[in-house]
């Protein structure tokens, strides 16, 4: 129960803090701004009689349209927002069932059926929440109402930027994620029943052959939902970009949700704080990995001066949108950094708690920064909307029911997976200058 307070504590807090620090425009300065926009078009050449038009009333009905067309737009990227955010998660855990399985891991075991069953809510749950985007993508995605013939930068791309393709193969990818993470769950239990080590080297096999496919499609699966909502950008690194922050985000919801199963009960007997400290080193290793990953995209994109990707970071630096990138770069790096120093911080549940829910907000905010500024009423900076918490807290709240309930459906750890004993015998962790036992 500490558990959940602490996070939940740290949660509120967060949000408060950031709303302090004035994380979004007032809405005085956007009317404000709104006005000088449209006193700026007026003054052009035969805009005037337009205006003029718009104040009387001519053209009300259109106004209104437009008005609905820029609600269901802002409605659609925030359940947007929100889904990558989720979405993040259970592809950062399905990673970690592909690294499990290659490397042929022991100390992890205990772990797996943790993971496993957060990369198995891919299918039919991430599916299921996909639909409102596919029922909302003429409004999210302003390239699904362009003639391509009118944009060579659609037309270069129309093999994969089209109407057919988007709709077919973005579910594809979600259900062939979700059925990956079903197959290792699947051998896992079947594992428990016989205890053949023949489960573990199909298990193998198939992660030798699906990391590549997971690259993959989770490059490409990344471009249709967030890349292409502006559809001239280029980025070579932006799949990575989203991965690094995705396992990230998934390795601290793994630690919290580990560490709860084993004051509850159903872990205590098997995990051990060498798995609790390995998972925190994880955890900090791609709070580096991100940075790396995130510097490098910037730092190339601002070498090249490229106007097809420079317009990228300018529409990130308006307003008050810039304030946003620094707190990515304080609270997404610097923070848990400095915070993970210490090794027996990663072990601390009074610090690590709090932690991951610090790396959630962070990573919601990182989400938002991608998506919201392509979002024309919000180019000069962020505002929080009472949709934000409604679908980001009711799609986690939906994904950790189902979690919850398919959890207890099966063992809570591989009872008879060959290297279990490994695992639970070799977990002490040695003091600092003596050597390790493995």
């Amino acid at each position: 129960m500490k558990t959940i307070t602490r996070f939940i504590g740290t949660m509120v807090a967060s949000m408060a803090l950031l709303g302090l620090l004035g994380f979004g425009m007032p809405s005085g300065h956007a009317a404000e701004t709104a006005a000088t926009n449209a006193g700026a078009i007026a003054a052009l050449p035969g805009n005037a009689a337009t205006v003029d038009a718009h104040v009387h009333g001519d053209d009300g009905h259109a106004h209104a349209a437009g008005e609905g067309k820029n609600l269901l737009r802002e409605i659609g990227l925030r359940y947007l927002t929100a889904y990558m955010f989720c979405l993040s998660i259970c592809v950062g855990a399905l990673f970690l069932l592909f690294i499990h399985h290659l490397f042929d891991a022991a100390w992890s075991v205990p772990i797996r059926r943790v993971v496993e069953q957060i990369a198995a809510l891919l299918f039919p749950w991430m599916l299921v929440l996909l639909v409102p985007i596919l029922v909302l993508q003429k409004h999210i995605y302003p390239w699904l109402s362009i003639d391509p013939a009118d944009d060579h930068s659609l037309e270069v791309k129309r093999v994969l930027f089209n109407t057919p393709t988007f709709n077919i193969l973005l579910p594809l990818l979600v259900a062939s994620w979700g059925w990956i993470a079903h197959t290792f769950r699947k051998w896992s239990i079947a594992q428990d029943k016989d205890g053949s080590p023949i489960w573990t080297r199909k298990a193998r096999v198939l992660a030798a052959a699906g990391i590549f496919y997971f690259a993959f499609s989770l490059t490409l699966g990344c471009i249709y939902l967030m890349k292409s909502l502006q559809h001239h950008f280029f980025s070579t690194m932006y799949g990575v970009y989203y991965f690094a922050g995705s396992v990230w985000t998934a390795l601290i919801t793994v630690w919290v949700v580990t560490l709860w199963l084993k004051i509850k009960g159903p872990l205590s007997q098997v995990v051990h704080q060498r798995q609790i400290q390995d998972v925190g080193v994880w955890f900090f290793a791609f709070t580096i990995f991100y940075a790396y990953i995130h510097f490098s995209q910037y730092f190339l994109i601002w070498n090249a001066a490229l106007p097809e990707e420079t317009f990228w970071y300018v529409t990130r630096e308006a307003g008050t949108w810039k304030w946003v990138g620094f707190t990515i770069l304080f609270g997404h790096f610097f923070v848990p950094f400095l915070v993970l120093l210490n090794q027996d911080v990663k072990m601390n549940p009074a610090i690590m708690v709090p932690m991951c829910g610090w790396a959630w907000l962070m990573h919601y905010v990182d989400m938002t920064f991608n998506i919201m500024p392509t979002y024309e009423p919000l180019k000069m900076g962020p505002q929080v909307s009472f949709l934000d918490p409604l679908f980001w807290f009711g799609m986690l709240a939906l994904l950790g029911f189902f979690f919850l309930r398919n959890f207890r459906s099966a063992a809570p750890y591989p009872l008879r997976d060959p290297r279990l004993k490994e695992a639970i015998t070799h977990h002490e962790i040695p003091a600092p200058g003596a050597a390790a036992h493995h």
